[in-house]
């Protein structure tokens, strides 16, 4: 299906799926499936994820892994920084191929940021410090698949040789309690999609795949069902 098969159909010209969820909450797994299942449908799509492989994501990995110590508003201000080059570098920003028709699916946005962050620094010093990702590119749903903090940890123990920077179930409690409330916060300007988590994954992503045809893509003529 080209651009010109998908206006037909009724999709927007290009589109920011963003999915969200503290860690072990099977984010990974359900873009995975979406993809596939957008292939399948002959949609331009592509995935990605923050922090990026750019030079600022490399630091921030090594930050999160240990490598390297920072300041909770040094990491705050970092992540801002890879979103924005996430969102403009003129070599693999994402904001060019969406204006030019593809679905661009991200593992986290500016949502994680305002969670994850939030539990040390102010929330709206966070929103403020990521305006301009928002006011570049605001997504057209944020996924947010929410499991309970003790079955992620369960899952990243059992799935990752090591741990990161914020993977400990009491830091986790919190973030997930931030994103509630970042979402309260922003219910007025962001499409959030609440997603139960403690499902298998063929229900969450059955889920998730209607409502993106429902919400996001407009395919009443396809199929909703996997």
């Amino acid at each position: 299906m080209d651009q010109t098969d998908q206006k037909k159909n009724g999709i927007k010209k290009g589109a920011l799926i963003a999915f969200e969820g503290i860690d072990g909450s099977g984010k990974s797994t359900q873009i995975r499936l979406l993809h596939e299942r957008m292939k399948k449908e002959g949609v331009c799509c592509e995935t990605t994820m923050e922090p990026t492989h750019s030079p600022i994501g490399s630091l921030l990995r090594q930050i999160l892994t240990g490598q390297l110590r920072a300041d909770s508003r040094t990491i705050a201000a970092l992540f801002a920084a890879d979103r924005l080059d996430h969102l403009l570098n003129e070599e693999n920003g994402i904001v060019k191929p969406i204006q030019e028709g593809a679905v661009v699916i991200t593992d986290r946005y500016y949502f994680s940021s305002y969670a994850y962050h939030s539990v040390d620094v102010p929330m709206d010093w966070v929103i403020q410090l990521n305006q301009q990702a928002r006011e570049i590119l605001r997504p057209a749903a944020s996924f947010f698949i929410d499991v309970d903090p003790e079955t992620a940890m369960e899952r990243i123990l059992k799935s990752r040789s090591h741990q990161e920077l914020f993977e400990k179930k009491s830091y986790l409690i919190q973030v997930r309690e931030k994103y509630l409330e970042a979402f309260q916060k922003m219910r007025d300007v962001e499409t959030v999609i609440r997603i139960d988590g403690n499902r298998s994954e063929t229900e969450i992503a059955q889920e998730i795949w209607s409502r993106v045809c429902d919400e996001v893509l407009h395919f009443s003529s396809l199929s909703a069902t996997m």
